[in-house]
């Protein structure tokens, strides 16, 4: 089973793949599209209504300690729209984004390469866009950037293939290691500062969308729905994380030797030894926030490696119809030199 999974990691780096009927033998899945929609939805259900339970809680309880409707009314609309900031925005954003089209067969390979095309093209221009409307964003490199708004300009399909991957295999990568890495001290400090299950849980799904959400724009396309049910179902599992680690006192000691360790190391160590006196409840979000913004790069490299892939098979189907039009055409040929003999 290991050398198998290996064979296939080389495959898609190399991209060795001779005709559309290896790449569906070596790529694709059979997959339930209906299910995998509906249990995306569910996911997302689920935390749309613990993320507004959350947030009610602790509305709810503020609202008790004042004891006035007024302060009530003012509470209910600032979490009504921390609620559509935190979780609604971010969803719909990750769920309106594109996606390439990878798991596909014989049939419908034409089809995906056509839609593939056009959304490299998108992201090209929404990168070449944002470059020039962002002073000093430094997500993307600047002369890489340029070369790919060359090529969209001249229709180039293989120089935007050839630009958009040296960005991911770069400056793209860095930056979404940068976004991950905020992303995971704001989730470690957050749950270590609150210490409320109920608002642990609503500010880590939050942060974790946002990033995400992030990560996606970066990139430009976001995962197809098989990976994101895994992605959301990992968000998922760390909101429950935030929300019943708070009475769990084991693994404290280890938590804080290793909190003792990383203080030499400058930002890193400051950051631990924070979370670490607080709780090891900042510790462990932290790193699951983490693992999941890698989770997310690793899905979107993937994808697109494979896109890249699927572009360069030759479709035999495109083969044979060819070779029926040319024997129509020799053939119709044939029979009109015979008909203008016969005339004459």
């Amino acid at each position: 089973m290991k050398e198998n999974n290996t064979a296939k990691k080389n495959d898609v780096k190399t991209g060795s793949v001779s005709d559309i009927y290896e790449y569906e033998q070596k790529y694709v899945k059979k997959e339930n599209s209906k299910s995998i929609r509906f249990f995306l939805r569910l996911i997302i259900i689920i935390l749309a209504v613990a993320v507004f339970a959350c947030l009610f809680s602790v509305g709810y309880r503020l609202y008790e300690i004042f004891d006035n409707k007024y302060v009530g009314y003012g509470i209910a609309a600032i979490f009504l729209v921390l609620y559509i900031v935190l979780f609604i925005v971010p969803v719909v954003k990750i769920m309106r984004s594109d996606y390439f089209k990878v798991n596909v067969n014989s049939e419908t390979a034409g089809e995906a390469k056509r839609h593939n095309k056009k959304v490299r093209e998108d992201i090209a221009k929404k990168i070449v866009d944002f470059n020039a409307e962002v002073d000093n964003a430094g997500w993307y490199d600047g002369e890489t950037v340029d070369r790919l708004g060359y090529a969209l300009s001249k229709n180039d399909n293989e120089g935007i293939k050839e630009c958009l991957t040296a960005l991911y295999g770069g400056s793209v990568k860095k930056s979404a290691r940068s976004i991950i890495a905020k992303s995971s001290v704001k989730a470690g400090l957050l749950s270590a500062i609150s210490q409320s299950k109920t608002l642990d849980t609503a500010l880590i799904t939050a942060v974790n969308l946002q990033m995400i959400k992030d990560i996606i724009f970066l990139y430009g396309f976001r995962p197809t729905d098989a990976r994101l049910v895994r992605i959301f179902g990992a968000v998922m599992a760390d909101a429950l994380v935030a929300y019943g680690l708070g009475s769990i006192n084991i693994g404290k000691g280890v938590a804080k030797t290793v909190g003792e360790a990383a203080k030499g190391i400058p930002v890193l160590g400051q950051a631990l030894s924070i979370l670490v006196d607080s709780s090891v409840q900042g510790l462990v979000n932290g790193t699951l926030t983490a693992v999941i913004g890698f989770q997310t790069i690793r899905y979107l490299n993937y994808e697109y490696k494979l896109q890249n892939i699927l572009d360069g098979v030759v479709l035999v189907e495109e083969g044979e119809e060819k070779e029926i039009f040319e024997e129509l055409e020799d053939t119709l040929k044939k029979a009109g030199k015979k008909k203008s003999t016969a005339t004459v």
